[in-house]
Order: C-alpha cells, then structure tokens, then sequence
C-alpha cells in the first residue's frame, strides 16, 4: 500500500490522468486485444495467430478473474483506502489478479511467441505495459496483483501459441 500511495503523491498529475485513463480503458474486458485478434484473423496468413491470440485473452480472462479472482477475493486498494478519488469507476470483482494485465500480457505472449514483426509486437508490449502501469496509477490494484496478471497472461499466451501451433 505505501508504495501506490507514494506513487500517487509523486506521479498523480492533471495530464498524466488524461493519458492513463483512456490507455485502462482500452484494455477492459480485453477489448484492444481481441479486437487485434479479429484484425488478424481475417488476415488468411496471420489467421491462426489471430485466433491464438483471441484464445488466449479469454482463457487469461477466464482463468483470471473467474477462477483465481474468486477463490482469493483480495480487496481493491481503493476498497482499502477509499479516501483516495477515483478517476474511473471502482471495477468489479477483486483485485487480484490483475485482468487487464493478464489479457495484454496474453496477446503479446502470443505475438512474441508466433514471431510476428517487430512493428506490430513492440507496440503492442509497450501498450500492455502502459496498461498494467494505469491500473497502479489509477489505484484500482497493487503491483503484486500486475504481477500475477503478467505471469498468468504470459504463461497462457505462450501456452495457448503452442497448442494452436500443434493443431
């Protein structure tokens, strides 16, 4: 908790908070990832990645917040210290781990795991980690919930990337 809190006394800025709230907001419910997934897919070369990559967001998803979510049911920080002003609505469901970062860490699992080009992969891994840093900026998990997300959305990426390959 102290280090969110001293990331919020450092960090929290007027222009920092209109650029961290629509980077979170592209990654609810996985929506930039799938959407990347559907692009490739109607791509007839790219069509298994992009249905690897749509797999793998909803299994980290799945896995993420239907499974581990409700089993650990971990508070939000915001729900732990609600004094602190919310920029974006208080999510649903617990706070670890993080969904958001398990579904970006998933996609570009997939892409780093398929070898697509560098000018697709390196902005989609700087977009995922700009996403897990908003859901600390933004005070809605702790950084050991954006860590789990990574490993669960990593190890399902790569996981899914292979199972998709061995078909």
């Amino acid at each position: 908790m102290m280090l969110l809190d001293a990331l919020q006394a450092t960090l929290r800025a007027p222009w920092l908070d209109g650029i961290m709230v629509p980077i979170t907001l592209l990654g609810n419910l996985g929506a930039v990832w799938l959407v990347l997934g559907v692009v490739l897919a109607c791509l007839p070369k790219q069509r298994r990645v992009g249905v690897a990559v749509i797999v793998a967001v909803v299994a980290a998803g799945v896995i993420g917040k239907l499974i581990i979510g409700e089993v650990v049911m971990r508070p939000r920080p915001c729900d732990v210290n609600p004094s602190m002003h919310l920029l974006i609505a208080r999510p649903f469901g617990s706070s670890f781990p993080s969904g958001h970062t398990a579904a970006a860490c998933a996609a570009v699992a997939v892409l780093v795991a398929e070898r697509m080009p560098r000018g697709l992969t390196i902005p989609c891994a700087v977009l995922a980690v700009l996403i897990a840093v908003s859901r600390l900026y933004l005070y809605v998990h702790y950084p050991t919930d954006v860590l789990a997300g990574a490993v669960l959305g990593i190890a399902v990426g790569v996981g899914t990337a292979k199972l998709i390959d061995a078909l």
